[in-house]
């Protein structure tokens, strides 16, 4: 296997000959390092020195057992064992992760599995009490509405939206005077708002620093471009995939008297490659006139405890929440807007019919077609992209639904478990979401859409969870983990490629398949903004892919022209806090497979054994 994030003295050839290293890459050669990274390099160097060190493999069938492993793991780590209040939780509310290994998930669940169990038999019992809502608790619901407005004068909220806004900006640490607080149907949708709200004619640029093609983002750059912005972005060193810091620097610092720049997007680490980026852009932009949007969704639970909005306080925020870790990808968007620049925004026709959504109550949503003053308009399918990566295989069960126009698009992606069947290519299924009109009031679109119906407060376990692990615990567990694999600090999440015995790349779509039939969920995307230091200048042609896409011209009815894009397809892997060892043991077990020369042709042939007609690469 090779990884596009190793070092920048690392050996990439490793997996050309034929050979995996304990467990997928090398542990890079670092000359003098310097007080700030000694602490990284100890970290790594525990990993090496205790797990089979010097070891390589040529045969999957050689590798230690799990026993062996973990003996190992936790010799290397001894304080892994003091965060085992996880696997505690894990066996007691996430029973279904016991024969599924989940990496496929960034961002934060909000309820357990056997909560829901425990709700569908509530549901079903003969005389359910009122405050138990059929699971999943809550349907979305579109709405109209001006963001400006919203965060000028409020918004009517059930007391159900109230409980779960509360909820989350106390797990967020964000203080309910500085920000305003809306729900939107996913990720895109709150991206696609502040683009089409902010202030581009006095404020003209829009500055992103993503090292992979996001949906979410590419929907800001269009809109913002269309609305006049100049749209810029960060580039990535090879290999490290480090910010290009003097690139950006020239881009961010203002040389000029005049101070108004634009939005600058930053997210705190990669969803992709788990490369973390320093805190202190966000504080250089603020002092050269930039307003901020910080995304958040890459983050793991906890981790804003340490962000200090204090200190940095950013004028958007966007975060996501997912239902449940490992089966329901479903959920929302939230996006938070510093109440001090509420005067900043744009009211935009646009705008108003991107995402906001209401929060109902799941049997108040069902029963609501029945009700005569209720006229049920659309019933719409939103990915909930956020939750996670393109390219990912979502896992767990996704009940199917009908779909309309309303939304964003995500990339066409496979769910079926079954590699060699001819699926159907289609969107991931999120919460419906119903635009519902009263006749009576059509004319307001800032009223609620429904009454406030009176309910407990949401018992979010998914956010419990995490406040009791903390912080401490969740970080180190993680980073023993991620480190067990790559042998390099980074956040919880590894972007890598696998090369079979020959030196040729296995497609990335072709390794997820392969792993969601070994019941482990992988995403895959694309790297770029990658630029190569001279010392690496080799390597460009090598390592960089093209593809082809077709991108729509601005005038309606024209052809459409292609956009040439230079980057690298890569397998990802997210580790959340209820991961655990085994569940990185299994990923290594099955990257180790393809040390097989056929194991690839293994596959293709025992598929048309079970007689299946058609294999899908």
């Amino acid at each position: 296997m090779h990884s596009p994030c190793m070092g920048e003295d690392a050996d990439h050839e490793d997996c050309f000959r034929g050979c995996c290293a304990t467990p997928f890459i090398s542990l890079p050669q670092s000359s003098q390092p310097n007080k700030s990274n000694t602490a990284r390099l100890e970290f790594a160097a525990a990993t090496a020195s205790s797990l089979l060190p010097n070891t390589q493999f040529t045969d999957h069938e050689s590798l230690p057992s799990y026993a062996d492993s973990f003996s190992h793991f936790t010799g290397a780590y001894p304080q892994y064992v003091k965060t085992d209040q996880a696997d505690r939780i894990r066996e007691h509310e996430y029973q279904h992760l016991s024969d599924h290994v989940c990496l496929d998930y960034m961002g934060l669940g909000l309820f357990s599995h056997s909560q829901q169990h425990a709700q569908n038999l509530s549901s079903s019992s003969a005389a359910p009490h009122p405050m138990n809502l059929e699971f999943p608790f809550f349907e979305i619901c579109y709405k109209s509405a001006s963001l400006q407005s919203r965060v000028l004068y409020g918004g009517q909220e059930s007391e159900l939206e109230c409980s779960i806004r509360k909820r989350i900006m106390s797990f967020l640490n964000i203080s309910e005077i500085d920000y305003s607080m809306v729900f939107t149907a996913n990720r895109t949708s709150a991206f696609k708002l502040v683009a089409e709200s902010y202030p581009y004619k006095s404020n003209g640029k829009l500055l992103t620093v993503y090292d992979y093609e996001s949906e979410a983002v590419e929907s800001m750059v269009s809109s913002s471009r269309k609305r006049g912005a100049k749209a810029m972005s960060a580039e990535f060193s090879w290999p490290s995939m480090r910010i290009h810091s003097a690139k950006l620097t020239n881009m961010v610092v203002s040389t000029r008297k005049k101070r108004k720049r634009g939005l600058f997007v930053f997210p705190l680490q990669s969803r992709m490659t788990g490369a973390r980026y320093p805190y202190m852009w966000m504080n250089v932009a603020q002092e050269n006139g930039w307003h901020v949007l910080l995304d958040a969704c890459a983050l793991g639970p906890k981790e804003m405890d340490t962000l200090g909005l204090s200190l940095f306080r950013p004028d958007f925020l966007i975060c996501s929440f997912f239902k449940i870790f490992g089966e329901n990808p479903s959920g929302f968007g939230c996006l938070f807007v510093k109440k001090s620049n509420a005067s900043l925004l744009e009211c935009s026709t646009i705008a108003r019919s991107i995402g906001f959504v209401n929060l109902v109550p799941a049997k108040r949503a069902m029963r609501s077609g029945t009700e005569p003053e209720m006229i049920q308009q659309k019933i719409k399918l939103a990915s909930h992209d956020s939750d996670l990566p393109e390219g990912s295989s979502f896992s767990g069960p996704l009940s199917s639904r009908a779909s309309s126009e309303m939304g964003e698009r995500s990339p066409s992606i496979s769910r079926s478990r079954t590699f060699g069947v001819a699926r159907q290519e289609e969107e991931p299924l999120s919460s419906e979401i119903v635009e519902l009109e009263n006749p009576k009031t059509s004319t307001s679109t800032e009223t609620n859409i429904m009454e406030p119906e009176k309910t407990h407060a949401m018992e979010c376990r998914g956010l419990d969870h995490a406040d009791s692990m903390g912080l401490v615990n969740i970080s180190y567990r993680a980073r023993c983990q991620i480190n067990w694999l790559v042998r390099l600090e980074r956040g919880a999440a590894v972007a890598f490629n696998i090369f079979d015995w020959k030196g040729e790349k296995v497609e990335p779509v072709l390794v997820q398949k392969l792993a969601d039939r070994s019941n482990i969920s992988l995403s895959y995307g694309f790297l770029h903004n990658i630029c190569f230091p001279d010392k690496y200048e080799e390597d460009k042609e090598r390592v960089l892919e093209t593809r082809i896409s077709s991108e729509a011209t601005e005038q309606r009815g024209a052809k459409k022209k292609e956009k040439v894009q230079l980057g690298i397809n890569v397998v990802t892997a997210a580790l959340g806090f209820l991961s655990n060892f085994e569940d990185t043991y299994r990923l290594w077990a099955f990257v180790a497979q393809f040390l097989d020369a056929d194991f690839l042709e293994k596959e293709r042939w025992r598929y048309v054994a079970l007689n299946q007609r058609i294999v899908e690469v």
